[in-house]
């Protein structure tokens, strides 16, 4: 009988009962026993043994697989995990990416107006006991009203779309906004719409300005993550997040039914009011209008925010525009074209002083110019010059007029150290204050 056999590191070892193995590679191969020492091939007896591998029975294999196969399962977890870590980068939340795409888009807005109200003395009554029909002369006061809003701008061209409440009865008032890049911008309202509670301003600037697009906008799912994004309590680019709790709801608010607004849980804030509502996408799901902090029993609530949904803004802002190319779009009250040098060196935005304002501010007529905004880390900012103050004096020259300001500094150049004597000077006498400060031309 003819015995064939070859080393371990051979293809095929053979000997009496012992089973074929096939060479180990890319396959399943039974795995190796303890060396088991066999008789020699023959009949004769004979001390040479060999040593051959006998592989394990079936049952041990069965046994060994789940160990396998829990090693290759550990490390695919351990990888997974590996992996998941790399990618819980803030940078790449859907979030965070959603709120850098609009938020160069948010504005706040700030309105101002004056208000004159009649005021009655309160020991009217009480004189009328004693001397009959006693009546005085009513005294009117005017006073200044600020309101602080949101909105964004949905047009390169600067058109920006807010609520009615939040430019309320600013046709002839004062509007500014504040981009994104702490810029400062005057801007004119164009139109609104009282029942839907969305008003379509405009920023005075020729620029192009970063933009939400309106062509798509969220479906509006309940559960959605949405996110509101606004100047909440005066804090610019604030960003609070819910979810989209419901659709078509209807409220009342000071006599004023809204229907059809979407519901979040999401904070609305005093001053979120026109901001964007976006969904993790960027797209529009509405603009922030109002929040119910009580039932109308008196109870308090939490998480009770209602936005007027994006199809309406959508439908509303193309009639504006429409409305908005046949209006001619107004030149700033009292300021000139050429009122560039004050803003270019010093930072400075100048408005004449009109009769209506000198009477509304109390300031003497005839005298300074009004600023009417500060750029922010400006010379003029940085000298302590505010919004409302008045420039009287430039060097040696007495100015009444933007124009005469403009005259005055067009010999002035970057670097150059100017006088400005600023405060406020009251009328009839009620006293003033001036002080001369030094700025350096940027």
């Amino acid at each position: 009988m003819k015995c064939e056999n070859r080393n371990l590191l051979g293809t095929t070892v053979s000997a009496p009962g012992s089973a074929r193995v096939s060479r180990a590679g890319f396959g399943v191969t039974p795995k190796q026993s303890f060396l088991k020492i066999l008789p020699a091939c023959g009949r004769g007896k004979s001390k040479e043994k060999f040593a051959i591998a006998k592989t394990r029975s079936p049952a041990c294999e069965t046994r060994a697989l789940p160990r396998q196969i829990a090693l290759v399962a550990g490390a695919l977890i351990l990888a997974t995990s590996t992996s998941s870590f790399a990618q819980a980068d803030p940078a790449s939340e859907p979030s965070v990416l959603a709120v850098g795409k609009v938020l160069p888009a948010v504005v706040s807005i700030n309105t101002e107006r004056v208000v004159r109200r009649t005021v009655r003395d309160p020991f009217e009554d009480f004189y009328a006991q004693f001397f009959g029909n006693y009546r005085v002369r009513p005294r009117e006061i005017r006073q200044t009203v600020q309101s602080l809003g949101s909105g964004f701008i949905v047009d390169p061209a600067g058109y920006i779309v807010t609520n009615q409440h939040v430019v309320e009865r600013a046709a002839d008032l004062k509007i500014q906004v504040t981009t994104n890049d702490a810029k400062t911008h005057n801007a004119h309202y164009i139109t609104g719409d009282d029942k839907k509670d969305l008003a379509f301003i405009k920023i005075d600037a020729k620029e192009a300005f970063p933009f939400i697009s309106l062509d798509n906008i969220s479906p509006n799912l309940l559960g959605e993550t949405v996110i509101v994004v606004g100047n909440a309590v005066g804090y610019g680019s604030s960003i609070s997040r819910g979810v989209l709790s419901a659709v078509k709801r209807d409220i009342t608010i000071d006599n004023v039914d809204y229907k059809d607004l979407v519901q979040t849980d999401a904070a609305i804030n005093p001053g979120n009011s026109g901001g964007p509502v976006i969904d993790l996408s960027g797209r529009l799901v509405g603009i922030s209008s109002a929040k119910m902090a009580f039932t109308p029993q008196g109870v308090p609530t939490q998480g009770l925010g209602f936005a007027i949904p994006a199809e309406v803004v959508r439908q509303s802002v193309d009639g504006f525009k429409k409305i908005a190319q046949k209006k001619p779009e107004p030149k700033r009250q009292g300021a000139s074209e050429e009122a560039m040098n004050a803003e270019r060196l010093f930072g400075i935005q100048l408005q004449d002083l009109t009769d209506e304002l000198t009477d509304a501010l109390g300031y003497a007529p005839g005298r300074g110019v009004l600023i009417a905004a500060v750029e922010p880390d400006s010379p003029a900012e940085q000298a302590g010059i505010e919004r409302g103050l008045a420039i009287y004096r430039i060097g040696r020259y007495d100015v009444g007029s933007v124009k005469e300001v403009e005259q005055v500094l067009n010999a002035v150049h970057s670097g150059t150290r100017v006088d400005f004597a600023v405060g406020v000077v009251r009328s009839r006498g009620r006293g003033q204050r001036v002080e001369t400060l030094s700025l350096v031309a940027r």
